[in-house]
């Protein structure tokens, strides 16, 4: 069997026809035109031209309501302002762009007005925007205001693809005198009093955009739209609030449980018993506020009972932190300072890595080893004396300092690097076996040249020979 591909297009359709309507200036009433029919290609734009002295409105809606899902078949309101007639009083042309687009949706796009202006003298004319008015043949001429006459409905033309589809007759141009030509004998006949020919008048065309006023029916207005949007605005800070609110709530709340249990396990020791009883009746006053009076308050309430509990929580929990790390930091310290100080002794015992030093940079730096510790020895002992549940002697922000403190002032010192001293060039021998090569090299040139001569020289030494 024979197989036939064939291509398959498929066009997007208008589902709902729409129409348009707007009101005429004779009394044959309102003009209407159906501008997408249903199936019509889409997306589309079609342009019509009106002829107008002043605005006018246009009203857009469904054409076959049974068919629409909504209850309300108008689409809107659209007003083209700013339109003027010509300057002799005759109506201006104004085309109108209306378009829907892939989704559906009908919109009046722009809006023009032809402007026509007669050209000065000495004005320079311009090709693409003049036009000269021609004269017509008669007969043309009212074949062509018959045939417009013919189409009925409102004063509107409808431009797509490049195709029109009139619908009230265009004012015809009135033909001069100069171009008729008279039938029969008349056309034979040349009147010898006609006047000459006048220079014709030059027009020039300008197309000037116009603003469009659009009114949806589905559209909110602009006062509306501003309170939903203000409305909008005040809701989002309130949930803000509101979740901020919450969030102090729950911080209160998760203080006094996590301190609570803190208590009697890791914090216990860093406290004293009368000062544990005291912390903890509160934060049992601050949990049954919380479910009782505190179930709706605003959120500086919380904040402040927050600030209240963190009065006696926070001294608990800086003890413990410091217990946990100083000891840490203390070992460092004290490595540190033995390190140096076994620097400082190799440096009395002469050794070579270190005796480039400067004595009295040495100096500080062991000046600097026996403060540092002798604050030592001292913060270890008083730091022993004191409990758990007072307040340390030394924090760990100084003992770190004091580790910044030996590094900046020794570390430099010590690793200070050796001066490079330059050892004295040894003097080479020279070379002589250069100069025997250069030697032997002349000696074979001097034979060469003799052998050439053909004479022959004896070697002056005697030669042992074995004679039988």
């Amino acid at each position: 069997p024979a197989f036939k591909v064939r291509e398959i297009s498929i066009t997007d359709a208008v589902t709902f026809p729409i129409s348009l309507m707007w009101s005429t200036e004779t009394e044959d009433g309102d003009g209407i035109h159906e501008v997408f029919s249903r199936h019509h290609a889409a997306p589309f734009s079609k342009v019509l031209t009106f002829y107008r002295k002043g605005p006018f409105e246009l009203q857009a809606f469904y054409s076959d309501l049974s068919n629409v899902p909504y209850p309300e078949k108008k689409i809107g309101k659209y007003v083209i302002q700013n339109i003027a007639a010509q300057n002799d009083g005759e109506k201006t042309k104004v085309k109108v762009k209306v378009r829907i687009n892939s989704h559906g949706i009908f919109s009046v796009s722009t809006a023009s007005m032809v402007e026509q202006m007669k050209m000065e003298e000495n004005e320079t004319p311009n090709i693409e925007a003049e036009i000269e008015p021609q004269s017509q043949n008669p007969e043309n001429c009212n074949k062509n205001v018959q045939q417009d006459n013919t189409e009925a409905g409102p004063q509107s033309q409808v431009q797509t693809d490049g195709q029109q589809t009139s619908q009230s007759p265009p004012s015809p141009e009135v033909p001069s005198e100069d171009n008729k030509t008279p039938s029969g004998e008349k056309g034979n006949e040349k009147k010898s009093d006609q006047p000459p020919d006048a220079k014709k008048p030059k027009i020039k065309v300008k197309n000037v955009e116009l603003p469009i006023e659009a009114n949806l029916v589905w559209q909110l207005g602009k006062d509306l739209l501003n309170m939903y949007i203000e409305t909008e605005g005040k809701m989002i800070m309130q949930d803000k609030l509101e979740k901020e609110r919450n969030d102090a709530k729950n911080a209160v709340e998760e203080y006094v449980y996590d301190f609570r249990d803190k208590l009697s396990g890791p914090y216990e020791k860093f406290v004293c018993e009368q000062n544990r009883q005291n912390f903890s009746m509160l934060l049992s006053e601050i949990e049954d506020w919380l479910y009782e009076e505190g179930e709706d308050q605003a959120k500086q309430v919380y904040m402040d009972k927050l600030t209240e509990l963190k009065k006696f929580g926070t001294p608990i929990e800086i003890r413990y932190q410091e217990a946990e790390e100083r000891p840490k930091l203390l070992e460092e310290l004290g490595h540190k300072l033995r390190i140096y100080a076994g620097i400082t002794e190799e440096y009395k015992n002469k050794d070579e890595k270190y005796i480039h030093i400067d004595e009295s940079e040495m100096n500080k730096v062991e000046k600097c080893i026996s403060d540092t510790t002798e604050w030592l020895n001292n913060v270890i002992n008083i730091q022993a004396k004191q409990s758990l549940d007072q307040d340390p002697v030394v924090r760990v922000n100084e003992i770190r300092r004091k580790l910044r403190e030996i590094h900046s002032l020794c570390e430099p010192i010590v690793n200070q690097p050796k001066p490079q001293i330059d050892s004295p060039k040894q003097e080479e021998p020279p070379d002589t076996s250069i100069n025997k090569t250069e030697e032997l090299e002349e000696e074979i040139k001097n034979i060469e040249a003799t052998q050439q001569n053909g004479d022959c020289h004896m070697n002056e030494s005697p030669v042992s020979m074995d004679l039988d």
